[in-house]
């Protein structure tokens, strides 16, 4: 008898212990999802940096249409190529949202230098 009253007490404990760590598991997995946002995004600027940068080298003024062309639909990016000289540099700042409550994350920037291939602006 004194097996029983023992087996009886035991009854749920492994439901509570579940209960108790699934906030961590979703915690960890939200940080794994707000990582590989955050790679995602830094992967945009840096592709629609180095897009603006290389047509606004071949084609003057078309830089910044190019590079918002270059990212995700619905990522508000900041393109930024200032004209001019031997070299064309784009710089682009793209805000990360956070899933995390209470996280705040830096924006994505990324710059990148192309040498201007149309110096006098004879290209169209």
């Amino acid at each position: 008898m004194g097996r029983r009253r023992y087996a009886r007490s035991d009854r749920g404990q492994v439901a509570l212990e579940y209960i108790g760590f699934i906030p961590i598991l979703l915690f960890v997995a939200l940080c794994g999802i707000q990582l590989g946002w955050i790679a995602y995004v830094h992967e945009q600027a840096d592709t629609a940096a180095r897009t603006a940068a290389r047509v606004e080298a071949q084609h003057r003024g078309r830089g910044e249409a190019a590079g918002h062309a270059a990212i995700r639909e619905g990522l508000a990016a900041t393109v930024s190529v200032p004209g001019g000289g031997d070299a064309i540099t784009a710089t682009v700042t793209i805000p990360i949202r956070s899933i995390i409550p209470g996280l705040s994350v830096e924006p994505a920037r990324a710059t990148a230098v192309m040498p201007n291939t149309d110096l006098d602006g004879a290209r169209p």
